[in-house]
């Protein structure tokens, strides 16, 4: 088994036969699939940032919420029709895929971009999006930084492990644009030295930008800049090989989105069973056999959403205008309401 501390940049050097074989009893060693091993245990394990509000983090109460959140208590209301069996882990950007690859979660639902090179070399698989954004840049209001030439000389605080390091350094480098970059693990220690006054911009997902922004002492006192530096699709990641797990998570995902665009949601779901619209019936699993054809029951839809609404349910309570952030869904509306949300059809 590969231990935890070897890091990232190990991982990513070893042949990807070996990662997968080191995930005995998930891939490559055996014909179970891990989302075997999941519904024998009773319960899914999680990775999550668990910091981060609207997607991942601990209510005062104790109990976790978010838009990544959601997306693993859908996963356990398909499996076993109930949200809560889940158990969740807080892991940094450095160690989230490790902990992935070594078994110790059986998802990675962590604000995590989708890229070519985390889908190829490193063994990971993306299901399917479920947030789109875009790199940004925090300052404070009165540090009369505007533009990213307004670095030059200035020091900018990011996160190790992260596609952010590598966008920065490329939009500066493209612009001859010298700076000073602080990095360190723990998404915490990004923002408390970024609020000590250590350094004059800190650069990360516009939304998770907004989103951290409320943790501070003086929210008002910062804004994040106008600047895109890149495209940063979110999604869900699973071990590479594991075909089953794989089409479960994705499916998932998709049930989220469709259920959306055919107006199903959790205060209508049960009505909506014994719909005379074939794309609906389909959906909620009242014709066909799409849902033993994953090995789930025909009606997991109806489970998703009677425990986790659709999409725009999870999106409104978390990110939109039912949450603190009050996050307009721009891009993440869907495809026939102007934005790019879209998923094949169940049939």
């Amino acid at each position: 088994m590969l231990k935890r501390q070897w890091g990232l940049s190990l991982l990513a050097t070893l042949p990807l036969v070996f990662l997968l074989s080191a995930c005995a009893g998930q891939v490559g060693g055996s014909d179970k699939s891990l989302l075997d091993t999941i519904k024998s245990r009773g319960k899914l394990i999680c990775g999550v940032s668990g910091q981060l509000p609207g997607f991942s983090y601990v209510k005062s109460n104790g109990e976790y919420a978010g838009l990544d959140v959601d997306v693993c208590r859908a996963i356990a209301a398909a499996l076993f029709d109930d949200p809560k069996k889940v158990e969740f882990r807080n892991l940094n950007s450095k160690e989230r895929f490790t902990a992935l690859q070594t078994g110790e979660v059986d998802i990675l639902s962590r604000n995590t971009t989708w890229t070519m090179s985390r889908d190829t070399s490193i063994g990971l698989k993306f299901p399917a999006a479920v947030f789109y954004d875009g790199q940004g840049i925090m300052v404070r209001k009165n540090s009369n930084i505007k533009t990213l030439e307004d670095f030059k000389g200035k020091s900018i605080c990011i996160g190790t492990g992260t596609t952010h390091e590598q966008n920065l350094a490329d939009q500066m480098r493209q612009r001859g644009i010298n700076y000073k970059p602080l990095v360190f693990e723990d998404a915490n220690t990004v923002f408390a030295t970024y609020e000590q006054g250590r350094c004059e911009g800190i650069t990360l997902d516009r939304s998770a930008l907004v989103s951290r922004r409320t943790t501070l002492k003086k929210p008002n006192d910062h804004v994040v800049l106008d600047i895109v530096l890149s495209k940063e699709p979110l999604a869900p990641a699973v071990v590479n090989g594991d075909s089953k797990l794989f089409e479960m998570v994705r499916w998932t995902i998709f049930a989220l989105i469709n259920a959306e665009e055919l107006g199903v949601s959790s205060q209508n779901v049960g009505q909506l069973a014994n719909s005379s619209n074939p794309e609906v019936k389909r959906l909620l699993g009242t014709e066909g056999n799409l849902g033993k054809g994953m090995g789930l029951t025909n009606d997991f839809v109806v489970r998703i959403i009677k425990h986790v609404g659709n999409y725009g349910e999870i999106y409104e309570r978390h990110l939109g205008k039912k949450s603190e952030l009050k996050l307009e869904r721009g891009v993440n509306k869907l495809w026939n309401k102007g934005g790019i949300l879209y998923a094949p059809p169940f049939r």
